[in-house]
């Protein structure tokens, strides 16, 4: 096996495109993971760019239809293109993404004797946790997957608990990363005392609680300025609260940026504000951030904690206050945020694209021999 390249099958049944973070992360992945042949599967349209990573890249025909009474048939006619697809490629290897989404139940059922590894990427934990169906597929892909991976110990127990610890021995940590080399530092240390330019960006929605940080900026001591960058379901929420709380002056929306012109962007600002609230798999702009010289402030969560090692300043998920009062600390407090500052250097470079590659490929190595 170690004397050609290992095959790999693997794919997320959404647009082939750098559209959310697992869709950026498995490009990353895939583009670093050394001597393997990768085809994977998505749905046009296809960005040309994003593809460079993937050997072979194909789209997926079978209709979507991810939700309500036609979910079975879809899974069914899924498997039927899936199976077909494999006895072509003959792959050494399936990495099927997500934890009982549909395209992971169609490889786990079209799979034969290739081995599976399953990839957790936090969505389908969630949707797990609130629905006895999501989480028989879940159960259903565990036990057919020779190794589960999830990229924290914190979700890995969280997948335990849910297939009922039957899978213990199965499970494996995987920390995910970035391409740190593509980072740049700003220039120049944090200095003085005073309003902090602020930067959150990713999804507009209820779990991300971006509103945290908008109704927190009411409440602090000192006038931050605050940049959310993204779009979703509760933008125009978003914009109106600020507006409510007479902060038009002081936060300031943008569209979604692509990963090139957000961290071109980063080291313009002083820190990173995360504000989820509930199940973070493994926050990958937390790393982005921190390889960009930014301290952060995070919602104490547990993932977010094992990620950070320290290098960040926590505060309770949920809470404007508790996170106005975190801000006004570090506003007031310049050798604190130089501290945190080479922390949170210190800390990204634990994170690089190339060791999650090497590690999976390890792993994929020892399933398949």
């Amino acid at each position: 096996m170690t004397a050609q390249l290992l095959n790999i099958l693997t794919g997320i049944n959404r647009t082939a495109a750098p559209s959310s973070g697992s869709m950026i992360l498995v490009n990353d992945l895939y583009g670093a993971m050394p001597d393997i042949h990768t085809t994977f599967l998505g749905r046009a349209p296809v960005d040309q760019a994003w593809k460079a990573a993937f050997d072979q890249l194909i789209t997926l025909s079978t209709t979507k239809r991810p939700h309500g009474p036609d979910f079975a048939p879809y899974v069914d006619e899924l498997t039927c293109e899936v199976g077909a697809l494999i006895e072509k490629i003959q792959p050494h290897a399936i990495h099927a993404q997500y934890l009982g989404f549909a395209l992971s139940l169609a490889f786990t059922r079209a799979a034969g004797s290739i081995p599976i590894i399953a990839i957790a990427h936090g969505p389908d934990v969630m949707v797990a946790e609130r629905s006895s169906s999501e989480r028989e597929a879940m159960n259903e892909v565990a036990a057919a997957s020779a190794a589960i991976v999830a990229p924290t110990s914190a979700l890995a127990d969280r997948i335990d608990r849910l297939t009922g610890r039957r899978f213990t021995d199965r499970l494996t940590v995987v920390p995910w990363g970035i391409p740190l080399s593509d980072a740049r530092v700003r220039d120049h240390s944090p200095t003085g005392i005073g309003p902090l330019s602020l930067v959150h960006a990713g999804r507009l929605d209820d779990n991300k609680s971006t509103i945290t940080a908008v109704e927190a900026l009411a409440l602090t001591d000192l006038p931050h300025h605050l940049t959310v960058i993204g779009e979703g379901s509760l933008r125009e929420h978003l914009e109106q609260r600020a507006v409510e709380l007479g902060l038009r002056a002081r936060v300031h929306f943008e569209p979604f940026l692509p990963r090139t012109d957000l961290w071109r962007r980063l080291p313009n600002f002083d820190t990173w504000v995360f504000t989820t609230r509930g199940l973070e798999a493994f926050g990958l702009v937390l790393i982005e951030a921190q390889a960009h010289g930014l301290p952060v402030a995070y919602s104490d969560l547990p993932g977010v904690r094992e990620i950070l090692g320290g290098a960040g300043v926590p505060y309770i998920p949920g809470s404007p206050r508790s996170l106005a009062v975190a801000l006004d600390e570090m506003g007031r407090d310049s050798d604190r945020r130089k501290a945190l500052t080479k922390a949170a250097l210190e800390n990204a470079r634990r994170y690089d694209i190339t060791t999650t590659g090497r590690r999976l490929r390890e792993l994929t190595l020892r399933i398949t021999s």
